[in-house]
């Protein structure tokens, strides 16, 4: 396979972390993964079989941990140049790694980081295996619409089917050599950066997820079966790095659709429709409790009005008596 061939494929997942050796134990607890040393300082493979898939290493500088989807180009140097043009920012500037290939990482136009990777001597990594291997690709994103045009740009990925997900926003489905390859939606709030989120395909998402939460990781969402009798499940590992699980329909190994991603989204919609309920009852009790106070104000208001009222009719009742009693004493005395 030549470089050229390589253009817009997921050829290699890294994780950056701040704990190297609980990461290597708690992964291959909950996928099908095995570790093996590289001849890199600090830097160990991720094994799925007899195929690397991917890589382990310490995040540098106060990085928060995370997954790097790496995508492969011809050229690496040409695709960070015509990235930048498209609003992109070099995050590592391009190198070469001996015998391996050439590299760099970059920023999106929305922030979301990537890296790109041209392989030395033409020699593309293989393709993903079924046990083991990233699945499906989502970008979480500002702007569907921007990011589909930035890396359709740089990788030729085309629009695909797009999907009304109500509240969240459109998951704009992206194509690459006529297959679907992941999809994009927008981030669910402001303190959610856009990143990209990698399936990794198991055997058993139920497994997986019990394996996760024992070895100290998080469950974010599911497990969920959807629509052709896939599983999934969003999950975070101990130190903070974020990933999902699928399970394949055990008829045939297909890339999770849309439909996956609307079914897991409906419980979060119903619990929005919910908040939104409930605060609308409390709105309408906040209203009622302000009127009752407001005519509870005005009652008390139109009673000292009125108290004050008689007070002063009386007043001038004793003024007009007093008088009357005195011309009548003047009228006697004539």
């Amino acid at each position: 396979m030549s470089n050229a061939d390589t253009r817009g494929r997921f050829i290699w997942h890294e994780l950056l972390t701040t704990d190297t050796a609980s990461a290597a134990a708690f992964y291959p607890k909950v996928v099908p993964w095995r570790t093996q040393p590289s001849s890199m300082p600090g830097y160990t493979i991720w094994m799925a079989g007899q195929t690397q898939i991917g890589g382990l290493m310490a995040a540098a500088g106060g990085t928060p941990p995370h997954w790097l989807v790496y995508v492969g180009t011809p050229s690496v140097d040409g695709t960070c140049a015509q990235a930048q043009g498209l609003g992109a920012k070099v995050v590592k500037a391009p190198a070469d790694i001996p015998n391996v290939g050439r590299w760099a990482v970059l920023s999106d136009p929305q922030g979301a980081t990537f890296a790109v990777f041209t392989p030395a001597g033409g020699q593309a990594p293989a393709t993903q295996p079924t046990a083991g291997g990233f699945t499906w690709h989502e970008l979480a994103t500002t702007d569907v619409g921007g990011a589909l045009r930035f890396y359709g740009a740089l990788f030729g990925w085309t629009k695909g089917a797009a999907h009304d997900m109500g509240a969240m926003g459109t998951y704009q489905i992206f194509e690459h050599g006529g297959k679907q390859a992941g999809g994009m939606a927008n981030t669910q709030g402001p303190s959610t950066p856009p990143s990209w989120l990698s399936y990794i395909n198991v055997g058993d998402a139920n497994r997986a997820v019990a394996a996760a939460k024992a070895g100290g990781g998080r469950l974010l969402h599911g497990p969920m079966e959807v629509p052709g009798g896939s599983w999934i499940a969003l999950l975070m590992d101990p130190q903070g790095g974020a990933f999902a699980v699928q399970e394949m329909p055990r008829a045939a190994a297909a890339q999770p659709k849309v439909a996956a991603v609307a079914a897991a989204a409906k419980p979060i919609a119903k619990a929005a429709k919910r908040t939104v309920r409930r605060a609308a009852r409390k709105a309408k009790r906040v209203k009622r409790k302000v009127a009752r106070k407001v005519r509870r104000a005005a009652r008390k208001s139109a009673r000292k009005t009125a108290r004050r009222v008689r007070r002063t009719a009386r007043k001038v009742g004793r003024r007009v008596r007093r008088a009357a009693r005195k011309a009548a004493r003047r009228s006697r005395r004539r």
